[in-house]
């Protein structure tokens, strides 16, 4: 059952949540877009708590606006990206951008606050649809919360989405958990093949869209003539050095510290550090810092790059089409864990994995993880074609040497390189999760396309 709703945001009636919650409507057996029809508009609470999220947020709130008939009106919590769709964040996102257990501890005053002032929010904006992006920590502590609120009042309250599955698979125990989900969550958007598969098998809804950086693909290939299985992101290199003065025989390496300022701080010193201990290998190395739009990590990376040990080009997070120039013009990447290592697979760009965590934490992820590899073009895969350089072997040293064989070592380079392509191609969505009235054009049916159909017309019974 569905909801609809009696009570007016603007009649300045000063009531609790209880009597708020009992003004619900519930209505079954109708789709998200039945039930918004009778307000007129569709209310989407969103909430997302770090970088990758919020790109995955904003496309997501393009597409429903893009499929949706009716007028739409967004709150929650998101970042820079979300916001030029319309969205005002109740409060920073990155205040709830903390990865990790013990790292998570000195922030759980602010957290819990967040978490209250969230829930506080959804009740009093009534949404038709809650959809938390990634940041499973928060999310579902949000989504237990609000569904308890409304089955004491005896209602089912608002459909609730998850973007992005819980990497259960990566656990020892993950999937039994799954089946405690299906309490809060209603529908997984899942972004990884054969996780819908698991996720239904342990009763909880589940729709593979496919993963979203497929977006970044569509958007910078436009207009490209590209066969699907075989598209890559091709960028003007020339370009780029030119605007930047970089000297021809330079050898160029793009960092990616993170996105989270905790990881930022941990992996930018121990970068720092490699690329000390490689300038006196390549005389004109330069460096190409990616920095995630956090203003945290802004402001951390850009006080602390005149100390940098080698030539340094900053490049501003959201903005996919300089990303991409960048990776182009370099040799190589070093990267922290993380969504990036797909993005060198798009750029065909070789690259090398590194993390580094609390020790307890990183102690915790050995106990607890029951697969072999942190990238997920290794894992996708189940081969070690991108070095990985984890916990207490990811020091300078180590990185150095990884990189000086992967710019040397032509095979090396070429193995990731044609790997690449099957790893993208495991990331589509399937035909069958491909909605009938879109075109059977691929650039209509994008991930976020799929999901925001998912959303619109689903029925909760």
């Amino acid at each position: 059952m569905l909801f609809r709703t009696m009570w007016k945001p603007n009649s300045g009636n000063n009531v609790g949540f209880s009597s708020l919650m009992r003004r619900y409507i519930s209505v079954s057996g109708r789709s998200v877009l039945d039930v918004a029809a009778k307000d007129g508009e569709l209310r989407v609470f969103i909430v997302s708590g770090e970088v990758s999220g919020d790109s995955i947020g904003s496309r997501l709130m393009v597409s429903l606006k893009k499929l949706c008939p009716l007028p739409i009106r967004f709150s929650g919590v998101g970042g820079s990206m979300m916001s030029r769709q319309g969205l005002i964040s109740l409060f920073p996102m990155e205040d709830i951008a903390v990865m990790g257990i013990w790292e998570l501890l000195p922030h759980l005053n602010k957290f819990r606050l967040r978490l209250k002032e969230t829930m506080e929010a959804a009740f009093l904006f009534q949404p038709h649809v809650v959809v938390t992006v990634d940041s499973k920590g928060f999310s579902f502590r949000l989504l237990k919360k609000l569904r308890a609120n409304c089955s004491q009042q005896g209602l089912d309250g608002p459909v609730h989405f998850h973007y992005v599955a819980p990497s259960f698979w990566a656990w020892k125990g993950g999937e039994a958990r799954l089946k405690g989900l299906a309490e809060f969550v209603d529908q997984v958007l899942c972004i990884l093949p054969n996780e819908e598969e698991v996720c239904k098998s342990n009763g909880l809804a589940a729709t593979f869209v496919g993963h979203p950086i497929l977006e970044d693909l569509l958007e910078l290939n436009l207009g490209k003539d590209t066969s699907p299985h075989e598209w890559k992101v091709e960028r003007d290199f020339e370009d780029f050095r030119s605007k930047n003065g970089i000297p021809a025989e330079a050898t160029v390496i793009s960092l990616l510290p993170g996105s989270r300022l905790q990881e930022v701080t941990e992996m930018l010193s121990i970068f720092s550090n490699t690329m000390e201990l490689l300038k006196d290998s390549f005389p004109e190395l330069m460096s190409v810092i990616h920095v995630a739009p956090n203003q945290h990590v802004e402001k951390y990376i850009t006080g602390i790059v005149h100390k940098w040990p080698v030539p340094a080009i900053l490049i501003p997070g959201g903005l996919p089409h300089l990303k991409y120039d960048a990776f182009s013009a370099s040799r190589a990447a070093l990267c922290t864990s993380g969504t990036v290592a797909l993005e060198m697979q798009l750029a065909r760009l070789p690259c090398v994995v590194a993390y580094r965590a609390h020790l307890l934490t990183e102690w915790f992820i050995r106990y607890k993880a029951k697969i072999s590899y942190i990238s997920l073009p290794n894992i996708l895969l189940d081969s070690a074609i991108i070095p990985e350089a984890l916990f207490q072997a990811c020091t300078p040293s180590k990185l150095a040497s990884l990189l000086m064989e992967l710019i040397h070592n032509e095979s090396l380079r070429e193995e990731q390189i044609v790997a690449a392509e099957k790893v993208i191609r495991l990331l589509y969505p399937t035909e069958r999760n491909i909605k009938s009235f879109l075109q059977p054009d691929f650039t209509n049916f994008t991930p976020s396309i799929i999901a925001a159909s998912t959303i619109l017309y689903y029925v909760k019974h």
